[in-house]
């Protein structure tokens, strides 16, 4: 199944009052691989934009005057999600303002549309129970480089989630088990015996291996045990 993150900006905080989405930001996440497949879009919300809000994402009506109404991207932005697993951060707020969205053009709910949606704030509360999880938290907690988040974009912001959710669902037993299960099957079942003594052997430079330990650093501070990498290493 397609996994597509997905954020908004809107002009408020309640579209029962009236606010409406001004930003929708999508990427596309593929075999746990982000792809160059994304949907972006600004649109004209035909009101005001609250000034508390244009502190968070920096839009202004005026910038927002010669974009199109959201009615117009409506189904072009459906297309892309259809039938895939929407992975959203703080869900109901955004399905809600898009649920108002797809009323007002006569298109239903987003839930028709797509074949699940995973709320990413639930998740990481899950796993980081009294902790933050912000977008800015998990970036920290996982080191997503979010240098260029000094304002909330859609666009970035869904790319960050992306990273992050990889991150948060990337357990190490089923890491290994990916790597090694497809060779050994394949081998097995063609009877071959691989010669590995060709095979060109590409070292971590030493940057990458200091990476590489603080990230296992940082994991096992959180897991408060030993990661499985370092028994495997050790142990061998």
């Amino acid at each position: 199944m397609r996994q597509i993150v997905l954020d908004t900006e809107t002009t408020g905080l309640d579209p029962k009052l009236g606010d409406r989405i001004i930003e929708i930001g999508c990427v596309e996440i593929l075999s746990r691989s982000i792809s160059e497949a994304y949907f972006h879009a600004y649109m004209n919300p035909e009101r005001d934009i609250d000034i508390g809000a244009t502190r968070i994402h920096g839009i202004t009506l005026e910038d927002l005057a010669a974009k199109p109404k959201f009615a117009a991207i409506a189904r072009e932005f459906l297309d892309y999600v259809r039938g895939a697993e929407l992975i959203i951060h703080n869900a109901d707020f955004d399905v809600e303002f898009l649920d108002a969205e797809l009323a007002r053009a006569g298109l239903g709910k987003l839930r028709d549309h797509v074949a699940k949606i995973t709320d990413t704030l639930i998740e990481a509360k899950e796993l980081h129970p009294g902790r933050k999880n912000s977008l800015d938290a998990l970036c920290e907690r996982y080191f997503v480089n979010n240098a260029n988040r000094t304002l909330h974009g859609a666009l970035l912001d869904a790319r960050l989630l992306a990273e992050c959710y990889l991150a948060m669902t990337r357990g190490q037993e089923s890491l290994m088990m990916e790597l090694e299960a497809p060779a050994a099957a394949a081998a097995a079942a063609a009877g071959l015996i691989l010669d590995v003594s060709k095979l060109i052997v590409q070292r971590a430079t030493p940057e990458e291996l200091a990476a590489h330990e603080q990230y296992l650093d940082a994991l096992e501070k959180q897991a408060k045990a030993p990661s499985l990498w370092r028994r495997l290493y050790f142990s061998g």
